[in-house]
């Protein structure tokens, strides 16, 4: 008889070593613990949902609520649940913090301002703005892709979409910054950027009311279904999400799919060898397999059981936290064949990079065509591309939901730099 092979011992999460590769943890709990009661490092607890065929089943789940007031502990008036800051500044009535009907009513209103016709139309300026900042460092022959280019392109491109003028939109890349770099609660960077950005914000919608232009925001006051208009709180509030989730997601997608190309460099050659040939099919897959591989958002935001639920054999109480693991959930081996290898061309390919259902992400035509662009047009005009730091040295930023590197170092040859107008995506593959 063949002696029976210990498990494997229960993984300590939320640690540095953690926050670096996640997925052997993820691995372990998908096994032996697929919904997981935690303590988060805030101290609540929470559940952890892993497994795929789980996480479907939760975020279609209209019993979990998205709203923090069904929370049975404090962590929604302490500020450790949500963005820091935003309950205190006023921005609570956005997409990813109300349920329906409020949320139907002001999904429909902010969908016939955020249109797939608007993102095409900003196609040019996403090229144009992901040329400008590669020109800043392409004679250069090092560069940090995370500050010198995915941080800038989403910030300054939902600037431009949101119709921030463009005299005040360094003052954004300042306070999204002191969001990214800082943590804490409402007292820290992160609660002065919010309640600045909500100033902004109000101040600006205010003045657009009495000029509308041909922006998001002034869309967003002209929205109305039924003789129902946002209020100027609920304009702000979506304004501020769309810009929070907007560039925070679209940083960690360039940012981890550069890395992921980088230390693949199969993969990367198969990328830019059809690129120089013209061709957009794979650049399409690629974001797709860069989302599920190694997506920006770790986790979903939270939810909480309204009523008992039974998920994973567990029974999860009335108003505990429940967090599903898209990380875990997207390289379930039930699911997808070989998930932990990166495949550009893998065709199955339902992710939950972006969400399910009502939650779907409403900004992922846009995150699609920046991250295309960026991909495209750094293969192309810096082929010879390469990661100038041992990844072990690399340094993962901390948190809950968002999952992104803090640095990314790259050195290259500037005389490869060749002229610009990369391969541009194909339209039918950012309407999603």
């Amino acid at each position: 008889m063949n002696p029976v092979t210990p498990a494997a011992p229960a993984p300590e999460l939320f640690t540095w070593e953690f926050a670096t590769d996640p997925y052997p943890a993820y691995a372990w709990l998908r096994e032996h613990a697929p919904v997981h009661r935690a303590t988060l490092p805030s101290g609540v607890e929470a559940w952890l949902v892993t497994r795929y065929g789980d996480a479907r089943l939760a975020l279609a789940d209209a019993r979990l609520s998205k709203n923090p007031v069904h929370h049975s502990g404090e962590g929604h008036r302490s500020g450790r649940v949500g963005i820091p800051g935003e309950r205190k500044a006023d921005l609570m009535t956005h997409l990813l913090n109300i349920d329906p009907p409020d949320h139907t009513r002001l999904r429909r209103l902010v969908s016939k301002a955020f249109t797939p016709r608007r993102v095409a139309v900003f196609e040019p300026r996403v090229r144009e703005l992901t040329d400008r900042l590669i020109d800043g460092f392409a004679e250069q022959g090092a560069a940090d892709l995370i500050h010198d280019f995915a941080f800038p392109l989403p910030i300054y491109a939902i600037c431009d979409l949101l119709g921030v003028p463009a005299e005040d939109q360094d003052d954004f890349r300042d306070w999204a910054g002191m969001m990214i770099r800082h943590g804490g609660g409402p007292r820290g960077g992160v609660g002065r950027a919010v309640k600045k950005m909500r100033g902004y914000l109000a101040e600006l919608i205010h003045r657009k009311r009495a000029d509308l232009g041909d922006d998001l925001i002034s869309d967003l006051i002209r929205a109305s279904d039924h003789g129902e208009h946002l209020t100027e709180n609920e304009a702000a509030a979506m304004a501020f999400i769309l810009l929070f989730a907007g560039f925070e997601t679209t940083i960690n997608l360039i940012g981890n799919g550069l890395y992921a190309l980088l230390t693949h460099p199969e993969q990367r050659a198969l990328l830019q060898a059809s690129l120089d040939r013209g061709e957009t099919a794979l650049l399409a897959t690629a974001v797709e397999e860069l989302l599920r591989y190694d997506g920006p958002v770790e986790l979903a935001t939270w939810r909480f059981a309204t009523s008992p639920i039974t998920l994973g054999g567990q029974r999860i109480a009335v108003g505990d936290p429940v967090l599903v693991v898209l990380a875990a959930a997207d390289r379930d081996p039930d699911r997808f064949d070989q998930p932990d290898l990166l495949d550009l061309a893998r065709r199955d390919n339902p992710h939950l990079g972006f969400g399910l259902g009502i939650h779907y992400c409403i900004g992922a035509p846009l995150a699609r065509l920046e991250a295309q662009y960026a991909l495209a047009a750094l293969l192309r005009r810096l082929p010879d591309l390469g990661l100038a730091a041992d990844p072990a040295d690399l340094r993962w930023r901390g948190g809950l939901i968002m999952r992104g590197l803090r640095q990314l170092p790259v050195t290259f040859t500037p005389e490869t730099a060749t002229p610009k107008d990369p391969t541009p995506p194909d339209p039918t593959s950012l309407q999603v």
